[in-house]
């Protein structure tokens, strides 16, 4: 990476990183209501100022989330759709990985597959 910047906001930390092509927004601790304006303002600034290629958002360290924290993820893949970025989670785990495939919000994002194989490849 070559910038990085980070945040806290309630308990969430929100670490940024960026190289001429992608951005890289790494999570850890509980994506919330208290939490997740701060997400949704740090994804859509990234979308909407110099759009990268691909943004990835990494949620191997993240035990909770709530409704807000899905709506926040939802509205980055819009803005990222709209602006020709390619979003990506990594790291969904045992009961986010669950949450995410039962209510139907991991196939917006891709398929249930290749969330389980970052899910695996995460652990080993």
């Amino acid at each position: 990476m070559t910038s990085k910047e980070t945040i806290t906001t309630g308990d969430l930390e929100i670490t940024v990183g960026h190289t001429d092509r992608s951005a890289q927004v790494c999570l850890r601790g509980r994506l919330d209501i208290e939490s997740s304006p701060a997400l949704r303002d740090r994804l859509l600034g990234i979308l909407q100022s110099d759009p990268p290629r691909s943004l990835v958002v990494e949620l191997s360290e993240v035990p909770y989330i709530d409704c807000s924290g899905i709506a926040t993820l939802i509205e980055a893949l819009k803005a990222a759709r709209n602006s020709g970025t390619v979003l990506r989670l990594h790291g969904l785990h045992d009961r986010l990985l669950h949450l995410f495939d039962a209510t139907g919000v991991l196939a917006l994002f891709g398929s249930t597959e290749d969330a389980k194989a970052l899910s695996v490849s995460r652990a080993v």
